[in-house]
Formats: structure tokens, sequence, C-alpha cells
């Protein structure tokens, strides 16, 4: 009897000691398994806010089936340059910039040449031109250019990127375009003459909003499509004779000649008037004043 009560009082002792340890001892948390590929985690569709301080949450891996990628619209940009170039010979090389834009692809929008008077009184020719080429050989054209110039005075390239306005334009010719299809459907059921005016009028309106969307997309379109060079092209101011202190000897030699052969002129214009007007005038009253004055110095001169 005393052996079973104190086989008891230990039993009890052993369980009282377990519990007492149980419940001093902090709860473990268990690690959560590792995700499968393929698959996102339960606590990765929370978000960052369910990551732990100071990461980053798990970039979904390749070939997640449940993460969605919207494709990227294709990017519109509008490429444009602006050149000034000087040049030996500004005609040829409108000549050659317009030979290289046809070839290219491109055409001549606009040119403008003119003539300005250098210091050595030579008249040299400057002109200015649009071009435009395919966006893609924009690059290419701009080494043709210059490598035909005696020097690059400046040079920009800029690009627009027009990809937001132009994809406005296709949702707002989508919707015109279904108006379009309602109001013409409209038309075609409704039997009063004031109401079928009415949808007229707005069908009539529809249709221009339409016809301006797709002109300014086309516009767009095209813009994106050729790019514009923008040329000044001037000649060499190297050509043009050396001056020192503003003393050219070359140009003093030529106005030299130049007042020699205008009074050359001058005295030439003189004898051939002289010889068509008063040579007529001469022989009429000279010959007559010759014969009367030698008559008159033998009749009283001599004899006196």
């Amino acid at each position: 009897m005393k052996r079973t009560i104190l086989i008891t009082l230990v039993l009890a002792s052993l369980l009282l000691t377990t519990a007492c340890a149980a419940a001093a001892t902090p709860a473990r948390s268990i690690a959560p398994a590792p995700p499968v590929a393929g698959f996102a985690a339960p606590e990765a569709q929370g978000g960052a806010a369910d990551a732990a301080p100071g990461q980053q949450p798990a970039a979904p891996k390749a070939g997640n089936t449940t993460a969605s990628t919207a494709p990227q619209a294709e990017r519109l940009v509008i490429k444009n340059a602006t050149l000034s170039i000087v040049v030996d010979d500004a005609t040829a090389t409108v000549n050659n910039i317009t030979k290289m834009a046809e070839e290219m692809g491109g055409f001549v929008v606009s040119l403008n040449t003119s003539q300005t008077l250098a210091s050595s009184n030579k008249k040299v020719q400057s002109a200015k031109m649009v071009v435009r080429v395919p966006a893609e050989k924009l690059n290419d054209a701009l080494a043709q250019i210059k490598k035909t110039s005696v020097e690059v005075v400046s040079e920009n390239i800029s690009g627009q990127d027009v990809t937001s306005e132009y994809t406005d334009l296709k949702s707002q010719l989508t919707n015109l375009e279904r108006a379009e299809k309602q109001m013409q459907t409209f038309l075609d059921q409704t039997k009063n003459t004031d109401e079928t005016l009415k949808v007229y009028n707005q069908l009539v309106s529809t249709r221009q909003q339409i016809e301006t969307v797709k002109g300014r997309m086309k516009y767009y379109e095209q813009s994106a499509a050729l790019s514009a060079i923008t040329l000044t092209i001037t000649p060499n101011a190297l050509n043009t004779p050396i001056q020192v202190a503003g003393w050219r000897p070359e140009g003093t030699v030529k106005e030299s000649i130049e007042t020699l052969i205008k009074i050359l002129q001058n005295l030439a214009d003189f004898l051939i008037r002289f010889g068509i007007v008063c040579m007529p005038f001469l022989i009429v009253l000279g010959v007559p004043t010759f014969f009367f004055g030698r008559w008159a110095w033998r009749k009283w001169v001599k004899k006196a």
C-alpha cells in the first residue's frame, strides 16, 4: 500500500514538473514551406505590406501563371535635326543633299537660296533647305552631310514622344466610330423628319471629327516615319582674299583697271557722238567759212 502511494506521488510530481516546464517555454513559430516553382505564395499576393521590414517583396519567377504582364505599346517618337554647315560650293551641296534624300526614300520639303556680296566684292550663294529622310536613316544622312562640309557650325537632334497623344487619338477614333454606327442605325429606323434632320446633322459632325482625328494620327505616323533635317548652308569664309589691316592690294588694282576702262569708254563714246552729231554741222558750216575767210584774208589783210 505504501509502495503504491509512493509511485503515485512520484508520477504526480513528474506530471506537474512537465506541465510547468511546458507553460514556461515560449511557443515556437513554424516556418512556412517554400513556394513551389510556378505559383506565388499566399503571402506574396498581399504585396509589399506582408514582406519583412527592410526587404523587398520577391519578384515573380519566370513562368508564373498568376501574374499577368500587360504588353508595352510601341513607342511613337518624332525625331528631327537642325544642322548649320559651311561648304565650298553651296549649289553643289544642295544638289548632293537632294540626291541623297531621294536615294534614301525621302524628299525635299523646301529650298531657299540667296546671293550675298562677300568682302572680295564677289557674289556667293547660300541656302536654307528642309529635307525628310526615313527616321532609321537619320544618323546616316547627318554623317553624309557632315562629310561634304568644311565646318559644322552647329548641330541639334531633338526627339518628341507622342505615344500618349497617339493612343488618346486611337481611343477617340474608336468611340467616334461606335457613335457613328449607332447614329446611322437610329437614322435608318427613325421616321420623324425633325428627328431625322437632327440625327443627320449630328452624324455629319461626328464624321468631321473622325476625319480630323484620322488626319492628326496620320500626321503623327508620317512625322515619326520621316525625320526632318533643317539645314543652313553657308559658303566657306576661307575662300575670300586675305586682308591685312583692311588693305587689299588686289582690290586697288581691280578698281584702277575699272576706272581706266571707264575713262576709255567715255572717250570713245565722246568721239562717236562727236563724229555722228557734230561732224555734219562742221562740214556744212565749216567749208563755206573756210573759203570766205581765205578770200577775206587775201583781199583785205594781204593787200594791206
